[in-house]
């Protein structure tokens, strides 16, 4: 299969050499400079940019008749009009706050354990995330998805990072050097306590999901998550 890889930075290298290893090839590079886009011996587009130029590269793919899976947050105000452009071109597109399989599996253990939690209103939620500190946007599209996920099982109404109402959820985002990615879901009551964790000790899950998610995608026709790529029915 031929990837061509819209970004080109720390991810984007790892994604080169995970997909190489799968046996897949490079079309081509693109960074955030890049303007013209040659999807002539494409298969597949996988985008790890910026906030700035993510709707462009998904826009360029989508025209292009590439399928195209996206890992880039930051630019989710314009996730609607993205979706609604594929689908009115018949085209295929995927997007993952985290493509990490790990992750994918603690997105629906959260969900499970906060519609538990729900029946019992004296625990708290708090979300904490901690990433390095050349990550641009805070909270993590990870955070978001996790409190969302809470949100769609609770009587929760909003996640914040300031100081939450009776009905928001806190999200606390720290930045520290080499940090990969960790994410922790509290809930806090008078009596007790109960955690759950996931830990990235790097960025290769991350790469290999995208891969996988690559892999997947190729001759279809949609707008997907990853739930669909591993098969996870809520």
């Amino acid at each position: 299969m031929n990837i061509a890889l819209l970004g080109y930075g720390k991810m984007g290298k790892i994604i080169e050499r995970i997909a190489i290893n799968r046996g897949h090839s490079i079309s081509f590079k693109a960074d955030s400079k890049t303007k013209h886009f040659d999807f002539s011996n494409t298969d597949v587009a996988i985008d790890f940019s910026l906030p700035s130029t993510a709707v462009y590269n998904i826009t360029q793919a989508i025209n292009a008749n590439v399928p195209v899976i996206s890992g880039t947050t930051g630019w989710l105000a314009d996730y609607d009009k993205i979706t609604e452009h594929c689908n009115s071109n018949n085209g295929a597109f995927l997007y993952a706050s985290n493509f990490s399989l790990g992750v994918n599996i603690f997105f629906e253990v959260n969900r499970i354990l906060g519609s538990l939690i729900a029946n019992y209103p004296d625990y708290n939620t708090h979300i904490e995330e901690i990433h390095h500190t050349q990550k641009l946007d805070a909270p993590s599209g990870t955070a978001i998805t996790l409190a969302e996920g809470i949100i769609n099982e609770s009587d929760y109404k909003n996640w914040t990072m300031e100081q939450p109402k009776a009905n928001e959820i806190k999200i606390t985002a720290k930045r520290i050097e080499n940090v990969p990615g960790t994410h922790s879901i509290n809930y806090n009551s008078d009596v007790d306590s109960i955690e759950i964790k996931h830990t990235a000790h790097n960025r290769s899950g991350f790469a290999l999901g995208a891969v996988i998610a690559a892999e997947w995608i190729k001759n279809k026709k949609g707008v997907f998550s990853m739930k669909d790529v591993l098969n996870i029915n809520a």
